[in-house]
């Protein structure tokens, strides 16, 4: 994609949208952790019923160690993966507390560190908790990316990279929220709504379909 139409496509998404905000709900660093390592195979609305009784009671990581392990797994049952992801959690929070003085660590290296913390987790977390311009490569980022033509890639990890290099600083702090939205409510993945999209005049996706 040239320049100008990334530019074009990112303008589009920020007339629409102008302060995209991730759906999960937080109260801090920490809570925010939890809730990113919970949506993994997850939707956030999933995760967000189940941390809200969960998030009342625990806020910091020695609040998670006192409530343990069999416990949160009552709390977050309704969730995929809830046993490894209750262990991970309590795993994590221990060496928060035992590394990191109870604080969420502001780069990735400490944050892949973690149990049940990867690429995307550590990316959601530096840029929605420490401003940090980074992209979190989902599944809705990841087929809006690869559709449009804005940053083709077979992998994640590729994607990751090609927005990396061609998201114009204007909109870097907000380009993967503006990209997960259009993903979840628009381009989706089965019958994407191009009748409603606004970035339809420079999306390859698009383009094709309205030639054959």
């Amino acid at each position: 994609m040239r320049k100008e139409d990334v530019h074009y496509l990112f303008s589009r998404l920020r007339e629409d949208n102008p302060n995209p905000e991730g759906e999960l709900n937080h109260t801090n660093p920490y809570t925010l952790l939890v809730a990113v390592m919970l949506s993994a195979q997850a939707t956030d609305k999933g995760v967000n019923r189940a941390t809200k009784v969960l998030f009342e009671k625990v806020k910091t990581p020695e609040d998670m160690v006192k409530l343990g392990e069999v416990e949160l797994t009552g709390f977050i049952k309704t969730i995929g993966l809830f046993r490894a992801k209750a262990k991970n959690i309590i795993r994590t929070s221990e060496i928060l507390i035992e590394k990191f003085n109870g604080s969420v660590p502001d780069n990735k290296a400490d944050l892949v560190s973690l149990p049940g913390v990867g690429d995307k987790t550590a990316n959601v977390v530096l840029n929605m908790a420490f401003g940090v311009e980074t992209f979190a490569v989902d599944t809705h980022v990841f087929r809006v990316s690869n559709r449009t033509g804005l940053a083709a890639g077979k992998t994640t990890l590729a994607v990751e990279k090609k927005l990396e290099a061609v998201v114009p600083k204007d909109f870097r702090q907000h380009a993967h929220h503006w990209l997960i939205l259009h993903g979840r409510y628009i381009c989706k993945a089965r019958t994407p709504l191009c009748h409603q999209c606004p970035i339809t005049a420079v999306c390859d996706y698009y383009k094709k379909e309205t030639k054959s």
